[in-house]
């Protein structure tokens, strides 16, 4: 049955962002790759359920910098669900309190969904959820 592996990000602090995410949300920062000779490196973080994010640099090419928090063609958003309406609640404060800016919720949407939505460190829209 086709599953969805991993997301890859590329990222301007590979450290820093794989903190952030295993710090929020319980994940598993993996070893450091790199390939110098390509100018990449990489980790991945890694979920209880197997879920991973890759987290990626690179010296050789240029990825377009959005602004934070932008709309985008393309993925958009990364949700991550949480357990409950009480854990969005409390994860969406501790998230503002360490500096994440808030962009909506905590709120029930149109379609039944419990949400807010905040930025990680490099303005990634994260949408935390039930």
């Amino acid at each position: 049955m086709p599953r969805i592996d991993h997301v890859a990000l590329w990222v301007n602090d590979l450290d820093a962002m794989c903190a952030f995410y295993s710090e929020a949300f319980g994940g598993q920062p993996g070893p450091l790759y790199q390939n110098l000779t390509k100018g990449f490196a990489s980790r991945f973080v890694v979920f209880e359920d197997g879920a991973r994010i890759e987290f990626m640099t690179t010296t050789t090419l240029a990825p377009i910098a959005c602004a934070p928090g932008s709309q985008r063609m393309g993925l958009t958003h990364l949700a991550m669900a949480v357990g409950s309406e009480a854990r969005v609640d409390a994860l969406t404060r501790e998230l503002q309190r360490r500096g994440s800016p808030l962009l909506d919720g905590p709120r029930r949407t149109g379609d039944g969904y419990y949400e807010s939505v905040v930025l990680d460190p490099e303005g990634n829209r994260i949408e935390i959820t039930v």
